[in-house]
């Protein structure tokens, strides 16, 4: 029977979890460069300050250390990564149905909302659906995809050309 394994913390290794080091680059609570020194000195000047040593970068010879609150410190990490998740926006492909007989205010008020689809910077699937014996007039659907495509040529891009999958003809587009 083995020992569970310890588990290892997340972030940046602070104050006795800095193993393995004998000296560090140190920077103080101002921001000032103290310059390389014994990891055991370090450690005590930061606990005179009433503060912690963390490792900023483990992987320099010898590792980077600063002097400051921890608890701050991953406040202030857990912040920026809700900033930057906030900012992040997920691209959505949303759907428009078109027929092969479309009739003109139909098609004016699909193109309407496909326009504004581009300008959320989201894509567009265009799905042309055929039924019974309109199979048989392919090339009405495809010029119906011909017309968005120069339509929308000014603020979009076709993505995957028109193809036909079963009884529909799909046609992806992505804002320029």
């Amino acid at each position: 029977m083995r020992a569970a394994p310890v588990p290892q913390k997340e972030g940046p290794r602070a104050n006795r979890d800095i193993r393995g080091v004998r000296e560090v680059q140190l920077i103080d609570e101002t921001g000032g460069n103290r310059g390389v020194m014994p990891f055991f000195d370090a450690l005590r000047l930061a606990e005179e300050a009433g503060l912690d040593l963390v490792e900023i970068s483990p992987n320099s010879a010898p590792p980077v250390c600063k002097i400051l609150d921890y608890g701050r410190f991953k406040f202030d990490q857990q912040k920026k990564a809700a900033e930057a998740r906030k900012k992040q926006k997920t691209v959505e492909v949303k759907e428009i149905k078109l027929r092969p007989g479309i009739d003109d205010h139909d098609y004016e008020v699909k193109m309407k909302a496909v326009r504004r689809f581009f300008e959320e910077g989201d894509k567009v699937k265009i799905t042309l659906r055929f039924r019974g014996r309109e199979m048989a007039h392919q090339d009405l659907g495809v010029k119906v995809l011909e017309r968005v495509r120069q339509e929308m040529g000014d603020v979009a891009k076709v993505e995957s050309e028109p193809m036909l999958e079963g009884r529909q003809m799909v046609m992806i587009m992505a804002p320029r």
